[in-house]
């Protein structure tokens, strides 16, 4: 592996993935709609849309492999989401087929099984359930990889990622934190790891309180170094003065669950 594609380069992830992988790889090329500022040696850049096939095509032809960090990363209309996650996730996907690219990193996220109860510690092989229109897309696109791996041989892996950033910073991110060591851990395993073919695993750190089993990660060598419990107090200090979510506090997702949420909170949720 030598020459990769980030997509979403310009966004919180990208910035510090960079950072991670600089030295790693003989080129990386950064792709967004917009520039990311301080290309460093090595790195170069191409705006692209994902909504536009032709676009996805150009920015990932020569590269080996590539990190698909693209896209809404929040909650949005449903429009919004299916362009730029939906459409745009099967553009990458179908041009890097095209393009015969080795190996995707899709960044999928926790809320693809949002609707989990906090109470149940869950598996890489649980069904979807997401929590919002923005879990959905991520649910479509860990389905998406799966065929483009299976029927076209391309090599997936498909992170579930909890919360990224150099600590937790709530009571429910103590449970689904990741630090940026242990994301480019991850990423450098989807792109190197011999035995990969397509999988399934959580982004998330070496932390006491996970609702996940990430055995899929640990079987691919994956040793997060990174813990939530060294920031409890900190962590506890904020949740106090966060206000109440009685429905969210209930489900993994959090606010993305409790966001439009109408019925019985009993009656939902696995």
């Amino acid at each position: 592996m030598e020459h990769v594609l980030i997509t979403g380069a310009a966004g919180v992830i990208g910035r510090r993935l960079r950072r991670s992988l600089r030295g790693v790889y003989r080129s990386i090329r950064l792709s967004d709609r917009v520039a990311p500022g301080n290309l460093a040696a090595g790195e170069t850049f191409i705006a692209a849309d994902l909504a536009d096939l032709a676009a996805v095509e150009q920015a990932v032809a020569g590269v080996e492999g590539i990190v698909h960090l693209g896209g809404i990363s929040g909650e949005s209309d449903w429009p919004s989401i299916l362009e730029s996650n939906i459409i745009g996730t099967y553009n990458l996907f179908e041009a890097a087929r095209r393009q015969g690219v080795q190996r995707i990193v899709f960044a999928s996220s926790n809320h693809a099984v949002g609707f989990y109860r906090r109470t149940r510690r869950i598996g890489a092989d649980v069904l979807p359930r997401p929590g919002s229109r923005y879990g959905v897309s991520k649910a479509f696109g860990e389905s998406l990889a799966a065929l483009y791996g299976d029927k076209y041989g391309l090599r997936v892996l498909c992170l579930r990622i909890g919360n990224f950033g150099d600590k937790p910073v709530d009571k429910r991110r103590l449970s689904i934190w990741i630090s940026p060591d242990d994301f480019a851990q991850l990423v450098r395993i989807g792109l190197e790891h011999p035995a990969l073919r397509y999988a399934v695993a959580y982004g998330v750190s070496d932390n006491e309180r996970s609702w996940w089993d990430n055995e899929a990660a640990y079987r691919l060598g994956y040793r997060p170094q990174g813990r939530g419990e060294d920031y409890l107090q900190e962590a506890l200090a904020a949740e106090a003065a966060l206000p109440p979510d009685p429905v969210g506090d209930l489900f993994q997702g959090g606010s993305f669950a409790s966001a439009e949420f109408a019925g019985d909170p009993e009656g939902r949720g696995g």
